[in-house]
């Protein structure tokens, strides 16, 4: 029996997947701190105690994400890009493009027929297009993240939100707000000027089907929503499956590599 980990130190989650046999035995997810090595314990604790196993008993521990340097258990430490790819794969296997959107960054990832890594693009630069970007609009405007979606689906068409920049999107809404139109226009207006962000960097990789996006926001069906209507694509959906927990999924199973001596092509960080 393997026993294999991957612990992905997000901005603002932070994950921990314990495969045995690479199969899930336990899946935890828990806010980011100002201590990410405490953080990364904890949280890996926290997946140990819900598998019912030892520390000891784990073969191998692959750390991901913003913090995976301070993940000091871990064996090695490997770039989420290649961990979001490998997780995304292993739950929806004729996966080509992955889409995530992280809480200060978002990539566009292209994987092979196995989910190794091919090509991928990247904006790291501005928060607006992030998980920021939503909490941001979503303290201007005194609706949470949940009722986004909400007001996205209601009746109403969209605002044009025209500013490529959040803080002066911010503005915008405020302005908005001010002038009294109705929430579930601005709403739409700004999940759609997220998906422009979003499908842009992807469309600068290429577009490849079957897509699928990760992250915590993938679990808003209203981004979900407004990115395919600008790709024209449906994306696929994992059945069930927590998309924020690709990442850390994908660092257990290049664990299960290691482990298996099987880790040829892995790019590491």
């Amino acid at each position: 029996m393997a026993i294999t980990a991957g612990v992905d130190i997000g901005s603002t989650a932070s994950k921990a997947v314990l495969l045995i046999d690479r199969e899930p035995a336990a899946q935890i997810i828990g806010p980011s701190s100002t201590n990410p090595k405490r953080t990364a314990r904890e949280i890996y604790e926290k997946a140990l105690a819900a598998a019912g196993v030892k520390a000891g008993d784990v073969a191998y521990i692959v750390g991901t994400g913003y913090g995976r340097t301070q993940v000091e258990f871990a064996v090695k430490n490997i770039s989420e890009i290649t961990c979001h790819g490998r997780g995304a794969h292993f739950l929806v296997p004729s996966v080509r493009t992955v889409i995530d959107v992280g809480g200060q960054d978002t990539k566009a990832i292209c994987v092979d027929s196995k989910g190794n890594l091919l090509d991928f693009a990247m904006n790291d630069k501005c928060a607006a297009g992030t998980g920021r970007f939503l909490e941001a609009m979503s303290r201007s405007m005194e609706v949470s993240i949940e009722d986004m979606e909400t007001y996205y689906f209601e009746e109403g068409d969209p605002c044009t939100i025209t500013s490529m920049c959040s803080v002066f999107a911010e503005s915008e809404v405020i302005n908005l707000i001010n002038d009294g139109v109705p929430l579930p226009r601005i709403m739409k207006g700004l999940l759609l000027s997220l998906a422009v962000r979003v499908s842009s960097l992807t469309q600068r990789l290429g577009v490849v089907e079957d897509i699928v996006m990760t992250g915590g926001v993938a679990k808003n069906r209203g981004v979900l929503d407004a990115i395919e209507k600008k790709l024209k694509i449906a994306m696929k959906r994992f059945n069930g499956a927590d998309p924020q927990l690709a990442g850390a999924l994908g660092a257990a199973l290049i664990a299960a590599d290691f482990a298996e001596g099987t880790e040829l092509g892995v790019e590491r960080s």
